[in-house]
This record gives structure tokens, C-alpha cells and sequence, in this order.
């Protein structure tokens, strides 16, 4: 077993002013720096300029601002999107309460934190790029990585707000921003941006690196074919996933490739493996400086104890209709025409049984990634004890009967992977995966479907569902499959293209669920409002106070509100609200 000691370290540098907390796993890029306040001449030092990019990457976690900063979105991605819903009980965090009912007012604090989280990444990219432009003590080799490296990041942090919000401010390198400094109209239009930033990356940074969590030439390409699919530029984004897929590396040169068995992507111990693109790294036990998945410290099952992890909180409860799409026909291939959430197929479980009380679990035919994605009553939670049902669950008749289940540590690695000692044992060490090779070859096949090349889709798709089908990854019991997991893969020719586009984009729900893209996937394809009405109706038959008179409205709920602090900041002649709010 992968074990990681205290000799993590922990990088601590003071950049104009501003403290920059950042540490990391033994084996990744971060080492330790000095301590203290630099003086500029400092800060045009190799190091210096190292020290200002690492602040740029620590904010890839968004600690600090809000759970909702976190790289996961697991409220604007997930819970926006129906994967699932916020959890617990009604009283417990209740600014999430409007969210998920599609009714965010501007006013929300955690929203404003988002968009600070954001700001504040793009800000310490900025004055990378423009330490590492102005320094005479960097070599030109370095000079052109730190600045690539800088732009990835700026990307992402504007490629986020883009998602998020829709119209924000565009600031580079050659602008400050901020109150009384230079104030800037925020604008849709900054896709262009977005693409040269990665472009940079892509081209100017090298294949592989020496120090994992870095991104490397193949993290920046994988993000620039996202971006053209999000415009849909299908033919741009088919080249550039071409590219990937043939020669993409890891940062230390492993080849990309899916991990041999599903659960291995959410393990810590697996950390930085072959299908890790693009990854937020973590540590513990590291001193005063905690660097755990603390976007996570909420989303464990209820109330465990010793018996599982976390013993808090209860939140980001899966969906019943998520639940449901995990069944599969006699053949082993999803419902594509929606009728898992209707009469037989809809999933047997425990919602409104004791734990005391007797309980069989679901018969019937189902995917294997239900059981990594999803806590079920009587099915295996990790290496912990089966799921109990409503005794790790605060609330059934407010959030369901399911527990979350990716990126959950395992007992075995209590203690050793975990902190145990603060208010949660549930701070723990597991890279969050942004970007992995799954993703890029689904968003490949989107691309192929698109283009037209339906069998090259088929391909695609088929490798991720191999994967899933491997027998070795199952979740077992007593030495037997846990349920009755019957996966195959589409063996007929796909020759209709919107048959072969729902495949692919039902595909996705499947692999990743639950992992933030939901509700962005939603909102490009333009099924959000239809996807998103049924899914609230489907729902509230069972969590009537979650989601009783909830609705999606088209032209509004694609994208949350401008935070109304930064409109009375910056004033409502400078950033216009978005529309409907």
C-alpha cells in the first residue's frame, strides 16, 4: 500500500503582500520555499517567479472562499445538474436550498466567494506572466514554461467563470483590477481568450515533466479541444482530441490510458495514474498546512462512526433518477429513451425502511459503475461495511436514500491518507481529476458524432464501456458480483446520428456522474430546461420540501447571477446583471 508521511512538504511563500499556502505529495513539483516577505528583486528570482506560479496553482483548490470554490463543482456541476441533490436535511446549509431549486439570488455570499476564488487564481496567473516576462535572471527555457504554465492556468480559472456565469470581466497580464485600481465591463465574448491561452500551452510546453501536477503540452491540448466543443467547433476539437489520444503523455510519460478498473480513478493511493490529465493535487500531514480535498469534507455518508468514513455530513446525496440510469436492458445497454425512471425500471430501494428492518436490494440488471458511484443499502461501501441504508442518512424524506461514493477514502487508509484530528475525519488525500482520458475520449466521440464519423464515436464509446464491463472491478460480496451488473458494448453499426449523439452524451452521465460536468454538458447541448423540468418533476414525488414547485426557466438558469457585491463594487454601469435576475 502507498503510504505518505509527514515529510510532505509545504511551500509557504508571501507574494506582494498576499500569503500563498500550498503543499503537496512527496512526488509532485512542490518543494519547499523561503519564508517571508519577498522583496521585488526576490521575486525576480527563479524562485520567486516558481513561487508566484505555485500560488497559482494552489488555487485550483479555491480554499479560503467557499466549499463551492472547490475544482469538483459538485453544487454548480452536479447539483445544478440532477446527479444529485444537496443532501442532509433542510436546516444544514441553507444557502444551498435556492440553488438547487434554480433560484440563486444575487445576494448569495458563497456565490460571490465563488467568483473571488476565480479572480483570485487569474489574478496570481497574471503577475506570474508578468514576473516571468520582466525577469533577466530566468533562462528562456524556464521563461517560456512558467509563462505557458501561467496561461494554462488563467484559462482554466476564465474557462470556469465562463461556465459559471456566462458574461464576467476579461483581465490580463496588462491590466489591474480591483477597487479604486481599473475598472472593466464584463462581456460574453472572451472564448477567443480562452483558446489562446491554452493554445500557448499546447504549444509552448513541453510533452512530458519530471514533477507530477504540473500541466504539460498534453493537459494544455486536452483543454483547448474542451473549449472548441463547448463552441462547438467540432472540427477544431475532433483534431486536437486526434492528437491527444494518439500521443498524449502523462507529466511523467506514461502514455494515457483507462485505469483497468473504475474505482482505481477515485483511490488515493492511485494518485497521478495513467488516466489523470489534468489534476488538483493534495496533501496531509504536513505541519500547519493542510492541503486536503476540504471541497469533500461535507460529502460523506451521515452519521457513520467507526463503522465508515467521514462521520459527517450527509451532503451531496445522489438522485433517484440518477439512481435509474444505471439500469440496462436484457442486452447491457443503458435506456436511451428515458424509461429508467418509469414502472419496473425504476430502481428497488430502502427509502422509508429502518435499517432494523429487512431489506433486497435491487435484482435487476445494472450497470457496475452504479456501485462506485452511488451508496445503496446493502451493497458494499468500499472496504468499510455494507451501506446500512437510512442509519448513515439524516434525512430520507429530504434527500433520498443514496450516499456519494466517489472520491471517498478507504478504511485502510484512516490515519495514514486522513486527519483525523480535526472537527471531521473526513479531510483526506485524493487528487480531484479535472480532466481525465475517459472524458477526453467521450468528448472525442461527441466530436465524431458531430462531424459525422459515427463508427469512430462507436469506437470511443466502446472503450470507455470495456472498461466498465472488466469483471476484476466489480464490487463484490462474499466473493460474487454485489448486484446483477450486465454491461456490453454497442456492438451494432451506429448509422443514425442522433441515436449515436444521445449514446454518446448518456455515456457521459454514466462515466461521470457526479464528478461536476452535468449541468455544463446541459447547457451546451441546450437540454437543460427539458432535462431539467423532468428531472424536478421525477423528484419531487419523493422530496416534495426539496423540490416542490421548483423549476427550470429558460434564458436564466443556464448560468448563476453576477454577485450583486461585485455589481455594487464596481458599479451597475460597469458589470451588467444576467438576464432574468
Amino acid at each position: 500500500m502507498k503510504r505518505y508521511s509527514s515529510a510532505k512538504k509545504a511551500i509557504i511563500a508571501t507574494l506582494t503582500l498576499t500569503t500563498l499556502v500550498f503543499s503537496c505529495k512527496e512526488d509532485t513539483f512542490l518543494t519547499v520555499l523561503p519564508t517571508g516577505s519577498l522583496a521585488q528583486a526576490q521575486l525576480s528570482t527563479k524562485a520567486g517567479v516558481e513561487g508566484s506560479l505555485l500560488g497559482a496553482y494552489a488555487m485550483l483548490a479555491g480554499k479560503g472562499y467557499t466549499r463551492f470554490a472547490g475544482p469538483n463543482n459538485w453544487v454548480y456541476g452536479s447539483i445544478l445538474g440532477g446527479d444529485a441533490n444537496k443532501g442532509t436535511d433542510p436546516g444544514d446549509y441553507t444557502a444551498i436550498n435556492p440553488i438547487q431549486r434554480y433560484e440563486a439570488p444575487a445576494t448569495d455570499g458563497d456565490i460571490n466567494g465563488s467568483w473571488n476564488a476565480k479572480y483570485e487564481g487569474i489574478s496570481r496567473a497574471n503577475t506570474t506572466i508578468r514576473l516571468a516576462t520582466a525577469s533577466t535572471e530566468l533562462s528562456d527555457t524556464d521563461k517560456k514554461r512558467i509563462i505557458a504554465e501561467a496561461r494554462v492556468l488563467r484559462g482554466h480559472f476564465y474557462f470556469e467563470l465562463k461556465k459559471i456565469f456566462n458574461s464576467v470581466p476579461y483581465i490580463d497580464e496588462t491590466k489591474d483590477y480591483g477597487t479604486g485600481i481599473e475598472k472593466v465591463a464584463n462581456t460574453p465574448d472572451f472564448w477567443d481568450k480562452i483558446e489562446a491561452d491554452f493554445k500557448a500551452g499546447m504549444d509552448n510546453l513541453p510533452e512530458t515533466l519530471d514533477q507530477a501536477g504540473r500541466v504539460n503540452k498534453w493537459a494544455a491540448a486536452s483543454y483547448l479541444g474542451k473549449t472548441y466543443l463547448f463552441e462547438k467547433k467540432y472540427t477544431e476539437a475532433k483534431a486536437i482530441f486526434d492528437q491527444v489520444i494518439a500521443n498524449g503523455k502523462t507529466t511523467n510519460g506514461k502514455k494515457y490510458g483507462l485505469v483497468a478498473k473504475y474505482a482505481e480513478i477515485f483511490n488515493a493511493e492511485n494518485d497521478n495514474h495513467e488516466e489523470s490529465i489534468f489534476a488538483v493535487q493534495t496533501s496531509m500531514n504536513t505541519g500547519s498546512t493542510n492541503n486536503s480535498n476540504a471541497w469533500d469534507d461535507l460529502n460523506y455518508p451521515y452519521n457513520t462512526g467507526a463503522n465508515g468514513p467521514g462521520n459527517c455530513c450527509g451532503f451531496f446525496q445522489p438522485s433517484f433518477s440518477l439512481a435509474n440510469s444505471f439500469r440496462t436492458d436484457a442486452n447491457g445497454l443503458p435506456l436511451l429513451d428515458g424509461s429508467y425512471n418509469t414502472g419496473s425500471n425504476q430502481l428497488v430501494n430502502d427509502y422509508g425502511v429502518e435499517s432494523n428492518a429487512a431489506f433486497t436490494p435491487d435484482k435487476g440488471n445494472l450497470d457496475p459503475r452504479i456501485d462506485h458511484s452511488i451508496g445503496r443499502r446493502g451493497i458494499p461501501y468500499l472496504d468499510w461495511i455494507d451501506h446500512p441504508g437510512k442509519d448513515w442518512i439524516r434525512s430520507q424524506p429530504y434527500a433520498g436514500p443514496y450516499s456519494p461514493k466517489k472520491y471517498v477514502y478507504y478504511k485502510t487508509q484512516e490515519n495514514t491518507l486522513t486527519d483525523g484530528s480535526s472537527w471531521t475525519r473526513g479531510y483526506a488525500t485524493m487528487n480531484y481529476t479535472i480532466i481525465r482520458f475517459a472524458d477526453v475520449l467521450l468528448m472525442a466521440a461527441e466530436a465524431e458524432v458531430e462531424v459525422g464519423s459515427l463508427e469512430k464515436a462507436r469506437e470511443y464509446v466502446n472503450r470507455v464501456r470495456a472498461r466498465a464491463a472488466n469483471p476484476s472491478g466489480f464490487v463484490t460480496k462474499a466473493g460474487k458480483p454485489a448486484a446483477n451488473y450486465v454491461i456490453s458494448l454497442y456492438n451494432t453499426a451506429w448509422t443514425d446520428k442522433a441515436v449515436a449523439r444521445k449514446a454518446v452524451r448518456f455515456e457521459r452521465k454514466l462515466e461521470l456522474s457526479g464528478e461536476g460536468h452535468r449541468f455544463f454538458d446541459l447547457v451546451r447541448w441546450g437540454e437543460a430546461a427539458t432535462e431539467l423540468n423532468a428531472y424536478l418533476a421525477y423528484e419531487s414525488k419523493f422530496l416534495v420540501t426539496m423540490f416542490g414547485g421548483a423549476k427550470f426557466t429558460s434564458s436564466k438558469n443556464e448560468y448563476l447571477p453576477i454577485p450583486q457585491t461585485q455589481i455594487d463594487i464596481q458599479g451597475k454601469d460597469i458589470l451588467k446583471q444576467n438576464p432574468g435576475y
